[in-house]
């Protein structure tokens, strides 16, 4: 019997959409799903957004203050698309309240905010799942079992990429992404968290690295209205960036495999450039987000002059057989939200953790900490 589970979102800029879309999507490619959400309320704060929302999703209520959710029996389930700076207060509130939360990464700005929030969940015996999308790409799936049945022999080393130019525009706006007290740690909560979420999803734990930051950018305007988004800002007063642009890291793992992660949001002519490289002693695999159903597999024994072939993936990889009948349609990044959101439900149905969880996040947070340590001291730090 499937039962219905009373939803809301708190935040509705761009992430908030892509949740309010997933929800919607889940009962069309998991409709055997134990439970089926119900969209009660949006919060949101900037005028107008909540409405919008509501007209266009079909929530039943509207509110500008977060806390009206925390105290409606009606919702059982949160996802919180807010601002990384609240997501220590909200997390934590809505825990205690009851609520399962699916929250983004980075999960507040610390591994401190992370684990509050895990901690908070821990003792409600609420369900908390988190973020991290692009480990839910099937390719990615097939990689990580490649690399677990040991096809590919002792893992070596890794190198994982997250490039963009969401931020490569001198006009982008000063938001709260460019503090340091509301976005936390630039680059590295954006894009280096999902980094080291595929580093451990793959090859398990970080147990050391030394990193390198820089700022390109030390100046932007300041917005004179809301902003969503990376929006440009023209004639505003002059502020600082007080958060890194670029983030360039070098890791150890607990297996003994070597790898480096490079991230930057100011990379002009980069578009989502986002992927890795896998080496092992007997092969390799290659993955590239903007060709996502695509898996470079080189194994064998020859070693040298090993070839490589592009895998499509197909049913048998991952979840893709939810959305797609054979090998080779293309899947897209809201296909990956869908995948969270069933993870996210059926922890709650089920009583058990799936996907990436809140001990993910504070693994990741911690990584980001030693990262920031590292560039400041310029010397190794232990992850953990």
């Amino acid at each position: 019997m499937v039962r219905t589970l009373g939803v809301a979102v708190v935040g509705f800029g761009w992430m908030g959409r892509v949740h309010t879309q997933a929800y919607r999507r889940l009962p069309h490619h998991y409709p055997q799903l134990a439970v089926r959400p119900e969209l009660v309320t949006v919060a949101e704060e900037v005028p107008g957004r909540a409405e919008e929302a509501a007209d266009v999703f079909g929530f039943r209520h509207t509110t500008r203050n977060w806390r009206e959710v925390a105290a409606d029996p009606r919702i059982h389930a949160v996802s919180i698309t807010a601002p990384n700076f609240l997501h220590r207060e909200i997390g934590v509130a809505m825990a205690e309240a009851g609520k399962h939360i699916w929250i983004e990464k980075p999960v507040g700005l610390t591994a401190e905010d992370a684990t509050a929030v895990r901690d908070a969940v821990r003792k409600a015996g609420v369900q908390g799942t988190v973020g991290f999308n692009y480990r839910n790409a099937p390719a990615v799936s097939y990689a990580r079992e490649l690399i677990a049945s040991g096809e590919l022999g002792a893992v070596t080393h890794v190198r994982i990429r997250l490039l963009s130019d969401y931020a490569a525009h001198p006009d982008g706006a000063l938001t709260w992404r460019y503090e340091r007290a509301r976005g936390g740690g630039g680059v590295l909560g954006d894009l280096a968290s999902h980094g080291v979420d595929l580093a451990r999803h793959l090859l398990g734990d970080i147990t050391a690295l030394a990193a390198d930051t820089a700022v390109f950018i030390p100046e932007r305007a300041r917005p004179t209205g809301a902003t969503a988004g990376h929006t440009l800002a023209t004639g505003g007063a002059l502020g600082p960036v007080e958060n890194e642009d670029y983030v360039n890291c070098l890791l150890r793992f607990a297996s003994g495999a070597r790898g480096v992660l490079e991230a930057s949001r100011v990379s002009v002519g980069e578009q989502n450039n986002y992927g890795f490289e896998v080496h092992g002693t007997k092969g390799a695999v290659f993955w590239d987000y903007r060709r996502m159903g695509e898996l470079g597999v080189s194994r064998g024994t020859s070693y040298q002059d090993q070839p490589v072939s592009t895998v499509f993936v197909g049913p048998g990889h991952g979840e893709y057989a939810a959305f797609q009948p054979g090998a080779a349609n293309a899947m897209g990044y809201d296909d990956l939200k869908v995948i969270e959101a069933r993870a996210f439900l059926r922890s709650v149905a089920e009583g058990t953790p799936y996907g990436a969880t809140l001990d993910d996040a504070v693994h990741s947070a911690t990584a980001l900490d030693a990262m920031s340590r590292s560039a400041a001291s310029g010397s190794w730090e232990n992850v953990g």
